[in-house]
């Protein structure tokens, strides 16, 4: 255990309270292995948002259960309060409570308060560490920003003199999805920026957007290609030029080479595909090179076994979870675009890749997953129900208009799939992305509609099988924000290019300052599917060549909106093992999971069908009872091959989160 962790804790001595209240406005105690360790030595956290959603979960799962002398959930709750002031909650709950204060500006006394609260929480503990080890005297916020980039990230932008260095860099910050806060950012910048080479660059963008820094790499790799003799006769039109600066990149440098192909090998960049080569090409190109479907297939090949090799575990945290599914997806993605001979040969290795992290995932569930819904949203959010918390944070509703994009039952690599041909279609298009986790059962009933109320399903257990309330819940949402009704719009149904020029007229209300919209043809496309994933992603190819992905982002950009991506679950391929014939809650969609209001009738099918899994949440409303289908199968005709979801998969789970915006 960290000294953080530990430093943390010791704020907890055990037995010495059931009740206790933490005044914590920096979120210190919303970190995810500070919760896992809590929950260990039976502490249960419970954020104060809503005062009365928290005084009846107290009183009905806590309170009661304690008078009666009965253990109930948790041997103590924590009420976790994002202020520095507790006096203003319930007398009663501050004359039972036992008070704990936390705050940044304590933990690290010597460096700058402003500096270290832009820093994320994953890099609390190494900075407690570096600053017990390294700060010998009180720093002051230049001093704090140089202290946290040269321990942290480990760079010296004093030392960043040459094209190289630049690049070494940011493809070494990103590879490890680290960009810098902007607050470090703007100060490395300042720097860079002096120095004449640098004069012009985006220096500020490349250093916080992922999303920014590859499209530049991926076009300036097609543009280093094309130099000279290098490669002639493209297979394919060459893509559009998007970065009107035309930033060039020391490839051949032999500290960007071995990055630029670790990031060629995992998906995050993308090779070209070519006529023809020189004999006499380097061998470090060719990965980013795909002269014929063999070398696709063996590039996809190398991925997957990359995957097996980096397979997050039960104790990895879920940032590493959202990591691998993102390459997974990207991997998937290209699987799915290989003929089927040779996609028929990798089956066996994707296979491995779905069983192993199937079971990794399961236990990890087990674990972690309850805590998540506790993690702060501020820096990005955990749980697909932050969301709007996250935009409103973000974004305030009086400065800009923001539009949320729900594509129902959208997958990562389904995502990946529609994103390589919208950067086809229209080339100013720059995605900063990110990933999401949907709640358990991955139903649309529950996670979709979290997504909009802002809830955790048991917040809504009253409409819990329906998705009618959704526009009440998103307008309440927003109301209690601070809008008004008629500034907040909802739709849904929204599916071809045909529909975009009367969602174009509604959209265009100046009163709007948010938006909300359901495109629901991945959803329709998966459960017509009767080809299995490799015939949704040709149906997709379909309906991505009549340009109403990148039209619809045109039209929200266009009128001024900040546009966000995101989907309520994703999907899986299953095969059948026939269906409980009792008591279940049916969305016949959801063939991964069956609902049940009974824990007799639940046990009943989880016997008779081995191998299916019980699993139970607090977020759950308490008689709302899954029980999931065993591995990649589901409950549907014995032997039926299917697409579906409902489960515990990681395509079914991890979702994308996207920002989307326009290069200027």
């Amino acid at each position: 255990m960290s000294a953080w962790i530990e430093r943390i804790l010791s704020e907890f001595p055990s037995d010495l309270a059931r009740l206790w209240i933490v005044a914590d406005p920096d979120d210190v105690l919303l970190d995810e292995q500070i919760l896992s360790a809590l929950r260990s030595r039976g502490f249960e956290v419970l954020p104060f948002e809503d005062p009365i959603a928290f005084r009846a979960d107290f009183e009905e799962r806590y309170r009661q259960a304690w008078d009666r002398g009965e253990p109930g959930p948790a041997k103590a709750l924590v009420l976790h309060l994002r202020s520095a002031e507790p006096d203003a909650l319930p007398w009663d709950y501050l004359r039972q409570a036992r008070t704990v204060h936390l705050s940044l500006a304590n933990l690290f006394p010597r460096l700058s308060y402003g500096v270290v609260r832009q820093l994320a929480a994953e890099h609390r503990g190494s900075l407690f560490k570096a600053q017990a080890k390294h700060a010998s005297q009180t720093l002051g916020e230049t001093a704090t920003k140089d202290f946290i980039l040269t321990h942290i990230f480990r760079i010296g932008p004093h030392l960043i003199s040459r094209a190289e260095d630049l690049w070494r860099e940011l493809l070494r910050l990103h590879g490890q999805d680290a960009a810098l806060p902007a607050l470090l950012a703007d100060h490395v910048a300042g720097i860079l920026q002096a120095l004449p080479r640098f004069k012009g660059l985006p220096i500020r963008g490349l250093l916080t957007s992922k999303g920014t820094m590859l499209r530049v790499v991926q076009d300036a790799w097609e543009r280093f290609l094309n130099a000279g003799t290098r490669i002639a006769e493209p297979l394919s039109d060459p893509a559009p030029v998007g970065d009107p600066v035309h930033i060039e990149i020391p490839f051949d440098h032999p500290d960007i080479r071995g990055l630029v192909a670790a990031m060629f090998l995992d998906g995050t960049l993308h090779p070209l595909a070519v006529g023809s080569m020189p004999t006499d090409l380097p061998d470090w190109m060719t990965v980013g090179i795909v002269k014929d479907p063999a070398a696709l297939r063996n590039l996809v090949q190398d991925g997957l076994r990359s995957l097996i090799d980096t397979m997050p575990t039960a104790d990895s945290s879920y940032r590493d979870w959202g990591a691998f599914a993102k390459r997974f997806g990207e991997i998937l993605s290209r699987f799915h675009g290989l003929d089927p001979v040779r996609a028929q040969g990798l089956r066996d290795t994707l296979q491995e890749v779905q069983r192993l992290s199937d079971v990794g995932l399961i236990a990890w569930v087990g674990k972690r997953y309850s805590d998540l819904a506790s993690l702060p949203a501020a820096t990005a959010p955990v749980m697909v129900h932050q969301i709007p918390r996250f935009l409103a944070m973000r974004h305030s509703p009086d400065a800009a208009k923001v539009a949320l994009l729900v594509f129902d039952g959208l997958a990562i690599d389904q995502w990946v799939q529609m994103r390589e041909h919208v950067i086809q279609q229209d080339p100013r298009l720059v995605f900063d992305e990110e990933t999401c986790f949907a709640w358990i059962p991955t139903l649309t009933t529950v996670s979709r509609q979290a997504l909009f109320a802002g809830l955790k399903p048991r917040e809504f257990a009253e409409s819990i099988e329906s998705t009618s309330r959704e526009p009440a819940l998103w307008s309440r949402f927003w109301q209690d924000q601070g809008l008004r009704a008629n500034e907040v719009f909802y739709c849904k149904g929204i599916r071809d290019i045909g529909q975009l020029a009367a969602l174009g007229i509604d959209l265009s209300n100046a009163k709007l300052r948010v938006a909300g919209i359901v495109v629901d043809t991945i959803d329709e496309i998966v459960h017509g599917a009767v080809l299995g994933k490799r015939g949704i992603a040709s149906q997709i190819d379909s309906w991505c060549d009549t340009r109403f992905v990148a039209k619809l982002f045109a039209l929200l950009l266009d009128q001024g909106f900040q546009v966000y991506l995101t989907a309520d679950h994703g999907n899986c391929e299953a095969v059948g093992t026939g269906r409980p014939n009792q008591g279940v809650i049916a969305e016949t969609r959801g063939e991964r999971v069956r609902v049940y209001r009974s824990e007799l009738l639940r046990a009943d099918s989880a016997q008779q069908f081995p191998g299916t899994t019980c699993l139970d949440f607090p977020a759950l409303p308490p008689d709302f009872l899954p029980l999931f289908a065993a591995g990649r199968t589901a409950f549907a005709v014995q032997g039926e091959a299917l697409v579906a979801h409902g489960g515990i998969s990681i395509e079914e789970l991890i979702v994308p989160f996207v920002k989307v915006s326009s290069s200027p």
